[in-house]
């Protein structure tokens, strides 16, 4: 197993101690171009990340990628096995001040309270409806689980389909007024194209509802539907008037976190990732699976230290708790993003 670390600062520091650093330096980077763009493997208006700034995260990547995808290199992966995978909330878009699904959630909850009337008296239901969140949410993961399959279940997967896309074109985010899919990641949709041009096979696997995230993933970040692996609760088939369809139900069939996250990705694609991308602590087995393969591997945490532009948040944040996988990141040599310093922007100009 190879955990893949750049070293080009290193010599370059070696080659600017010398009395004539500067015109090496010009004479090497022109040499460099220059071979490159003769070989195909460099275009100046398709600069690969060009929304992050310039620096030692954004020279791991690249070097990872043309390490492994040049078959004169021994880091050479075969086009088959460059696995990408990527967590979705708080790594592609954001998922501040609650995940983006829950908000579908409760939405939910409040157009089909007409034909629950029970939900008046019975938590959490009562509280959300009374419009107080927090009291919804005080029982935890439970309030949440409860909450998701009132919401999702009992419909089609097409009617299913059909109710996210509506909710993405008309809800807005409280705090930035966007659409909840334009608040994604510009540097990152960047970053899966550019793993794309180099014959890597990107792949969602969040602790989302797979359902959910099948209705926007091929059109927000090119990912297919069979590329996105997630949560879900279980469905069945049901022939109703003569017409075959498959109707969710409210039963959890799979939570895809933590660990249920290698889990997922063995029963879904079957193969071992050679690069894996998160932002929390219920990322850390996939990046960890992901990098004590052999070979040369990739690990990557995005940490949210933008206030200002976002938010920045760690191991006190209820939402994307990061605090294991910031304590170890170095000794197991993952890359961080530090979203402040690394990004030019957040999310793409509509």
């Amino acid at each position: 197993m190879k955990i893949y670390k750049i070293s080009s600062f290193h010599a370059l520091k070696l080659l600017c101690s010398s009395q004539n650093a500067i015109q090496k330096v010009v004479r090497v980077t022109v040499i460099f171009m220059v071979l490159l763009a003769a070989s195909g493997g460099f275009s100046a208006s398709a600069a690969p990340l060009a929304s992050w700034n310039d620096g030692i995260t954004k020279t791991a990547i690249i070097t990872f990628v043309k390490s492994t995808t040049s078959k004169k290199s021994p880091d050479f992966i075969p086009k088959g096995e460059r696995i990408a995978v990527f967590d979705n909330d708080g790594t592609l878009w954001a998922e501040q001040p609650l995940y983006f699904q829950l908000f579908y959630a409760m939405d939910r909850i409040k157009q089909m309270a007409p034909q629950h009337p029970e939900w008046k008296t019975k938590e959490p239901y009562a509280s959300l409806l009374k419009g107080d969140t927090k009291g919804a949410l005080a029982q935890g993961e439970k309030a949440i689980l409860s909450i998701v399959a009132s919401s999702h279940a009992g419909v089609t997967n097409e009617q299913f389909a059909a109710s996210v896309s509506q909710w993405l074109a008309t809800a807005r985010h409280p705090k930035t007024g966007l659409a909840f899919n334009q608040m994604v990641y510009q540097p990152m949709l960047e970053l899966l194209e550019y793993l794309r041009s180099k014959d890597f096979k990107t792949y969602i696997v969040s602790g989302g509802g797979i359902d959910f995230m099948r209705v926007f993933s091929e059109q927000t970040y090119g990912i297919p539907p069979e590329q996105v692996i997630g949560s879900s609760l279980k469905s069945e088939y049901v022939v109703k008037d003569g017409t075959p369809m498959i109707v969710k139900l409210p039963e959890m069939n799979f939570i895809d976190d933590k660990a249920g996250k290698p889990v997922g990705i063995y029963q879904h694609i079957g193969r071992r990732p050679v690069f894996a991308a998160g932002n929390s602590d219920g990322d850390f087995q996939m990046l960890e699976w992901t990098t004590t393969g052999e070979g040369a591997r990739f690990g990557l945490l995005l940490h949210h230290t933008d206030a200002e532009r976002e938010w920045a948040y760690d191991k006190d944040s209820h939402i994307g708790k990061l605090e294991r996988g910031l304590a170890e990141a170095k000794q197991r040599g993952w890359v961080l993003i530090d979203m402040k310093k690394d990004w030019k922007v957040i999310y793409p100009s509509h």
